[in-house]
């Protein structure tokens, strides 16, 4: 093997089409971007632009916002809580909060808490400290000899 010898694979190189270098390239002329116009020269950017008419952003009324006040809780279901303490991943013995329930997998980030809810059956005797939890789910967790020990949420001020 020589130096001028090495060749890369057939099909591993693809020549991009020069356009605008002639009409017998296919691509000369206007270089297929038709004819004349704003369009047909570089630096265009006109989305949303409706030849002059009222564009459908500005058409429809807004609605809606977004509250940045809200709590976006960690949804877990006390089936989801027996399955992990059924695999070992859980401790039922000591006191299980976000931190706990982060190690051992069951969820993937706290956010702005954990919240319990009363989606499956649970036999295992928990002692929970999250942000919140369904009245149902407290029930189960109750019936089945456990407690349920709601953190302090941040009191929200009411304008007058």
């Amino acid at each position: 093997m020589k130096l001028n010898e090495i060749t890369d694979n057939d099909g591993a190189t693809h020549n991009s089409k020069r356009v605008g270098r002639g009409i017998g390239s296919g691509k000369g002329k206007t270089g297929g971007r038709g004819v004349k116009g704003q369009k047909s020269r570089s630096g265009v950017a006109i989305n949303g632009f409706e030849g002059g008419q009222m564009p459908i952003y500005r058409r429809l009324p807004k609605r809606g916002f977004n509250n940045i006040f809200k709590s976006d809780f960690v949804v877990v279901s006390v089936a989801r809580l027996q399955a992990a303490v059924d695999a070992g991943k859980l401790d039922a013995k000591t006191t299980i909060d976000a931190v706990a329930l982060k190690a051992a997998g069951v969820i993937r980030r706290v956010k702005d808490g954990v919240r319990i809810l009363s989606d499956g059956e649970i036999t295992a005797k928990v002692t929970l400290e999250v942000a919140g939890a369904s009245k149902s789910a407290v029930e189960k967790i109750e019936k089945a000899g456990g407690t349920v020990k709601l953190l302090s949420a941040p009191v929200e001020t009411v304008a007058e």
